[in-house]
């Protein structure tokens, strides 16, 4: 062998032994990171995780290592807090430790500047509140926003009467939907589903989504202004893409289940019946009449988990908890599936149950477990707005229509398709009739 060639193996070999060495360091001791999986040099844990299916995984390291412990993605560690409890301690006790922006690559790749979602420190608080003042100027939370998402309806609903009995895949309609609400609050108008510039901006967002459903690389830039031109765009963009894909996955998801059982559509259909009728639009005045429907669209959120292991988070300075040390800067993985599939709050969390949120009277009973917009400092902006959206659409869609399944209901596969971030149905056709 040639000595340069030694040279370089021995090189090699002496750095990753110095690696490993500072991995194990860190990983063992009083007052060191939480443990863990063993993690090799360079690559860490990226060849153990599962890919495909990375909760799971997350779940079963919990069942080793208990409700904190850490992996290592390439030589970076992130800290997983799994279970009610310690998201509890870390996200809402200790808000404003762990209220920082984990590292997040591929979204600092397509934009110069963060915007509201990735920036962190005095740029993201005066950001966020920025945007809470001036989205509740624009009616988030009012009567006004009610009455967009209200006409919004009424063009969904005939749209879904066009389709004549026919199938069709319901996902761009909702989506159209629930984008044009968002681009009459930002853009103080909605557009026709068949404008060009539409179609295209809902081509880029379903471009993202797919985007969001792989693994990021490489470390984020922070911008210098907190209020340039740059990072107000940017948060622009982030609150419409955000606020466009999310409700409309759930209420896609959503008719998905209800296909799937037939009795809790009967159900929620007499409910509308009896509370709302057929002549007038649903408001969300009727939903303290309607337990029911309600609680369905809670449980439509809960076992969807549509974001499993949140948005990472960050620690804002040193800080120990437990019997660990968390240097400031750390990646945290918030699993909030980890609460919304919580066996003790819900039993049986792998079946799609309503009773989850419903006590034994048939009132509907709220749980602290439900964090599907997270919790703490960092919980979406956009809350009210998509509680509102997911009311208002799917009972305006149940009032008008009944849902027709292509195939076999005990052949429709409800199981959501979980991927590196985020989780969605599988691609579905169905039918609706007018009632």
């Amino acid at each position: 062998m040639e000595p340069l060639g030694t040279a370089t193996i021995l090189l090699v070999m002496c750095v990753s032994f110095l690696l490993f060495f500072s991995t194990w360091r860190k990983r063992s001791g009083k007052g060191k990171l939480p443990p863990g999986p063993f993690a090799f040099p360079l690559i860490g844990n990226m060849l153990q995780l599962s890919r495909k299916n990375l909760p799971k995984h997350i779940e079963e390291l919990s069942g080793t290592y208990g409700p904190i412990f850490t992996i290592y993605l390439g030589s970076e560690p992130v800290v997983v807090l799994y279970g009610y409890e310690i998201l509890k301690e870390t996200l809402i006790d200790l808000g404003e430790e762990f209220s920082g922006r984990g590292s997040m690559p591929l979204f600092a790749k397509m934009a110069t500047e963060p915007g509201i979602v990735f920036s962190n420190g005095e740029p993201w608080k005066q950001l966020r509140r920025f945007a809470l003042f001036n989205l509740r100027n624009f009616g988030m939370g009012k009567k006004s926003i009610e009455n967009r998402i209200q006409e919004e309806s009424h063009f969904l609903a005939e749209r879904f009467r066009n389709t004549h009995g026919q199938p069709f895949d319901p996902t761009l309609f909702i989506t159209h939907a629930v984008s044009n609400i968002i681009c009459s609050i930002i853009f103080g108008d909605r557009f026709d589903y068949k404008d060009e510039k539409f179609v295209t901006l809902m081509n880029i967002i379903q471009e993202n989504v797919n985007l969001q459903r792989s693994p990021w690389t490489a470390e984020q830039k922070n911008g210098k202004s907190d209020f340039s031109m740059g990072s107000l765009l940017r948060s622009t963009v982030e609150l419409f893409i955000a606020g466009t894909g999310s409700t409309s996955t759930t209420l896609v998801f959503g008719l998905l289940i209800l296909l799937k059982y037939p009795e809790i559509e009967e159900k929620v259909h007499k409910e509308i019946d009896r509370v709302i009728g057929r002549n007038r639009n649903p408001c969300m005045a009727d939903r303290s009449q309607m337990p029911y429907t309600d609680a369905v669209i809670h449980e439509i959120q809960r076992y969807l988990s549509l974001v499993p292991l949140g948005l990472p988070h960050a620690v804002t300075r040193d800080i120990n908890i437990k019997q660990y040390f968390i240097p400031k800067g750390t990646t945290i993985f918030p699993a909030l599936n980890s609460a919304l599939y919580d066996s003790k709050e819900f039993p049986n969390p792998e079946q799609f149950n309503p009773g989850h949120f419903l006590d034994e009277n048939g009132a509907f009973r709220k749980s602290d477990y439900f964090v599907p917009f997270s919790a703490g400092k960092r919980i979406c902006v956009g809350e009210a707005l998509a509680r509102m959206e997911l009311f208002l659409l799917l009972t305006m869609i149940l009032q008008n229509f009944t849902l027709k399944p292509v195939l076999d209901r005990k052949d429709i596969d409800i199981i959501p398709i979980t991927t590196f971030v985020s989780s969605g149905p599988k691609s579905y056709q169905l039918c609706v009739l007018p009632r």
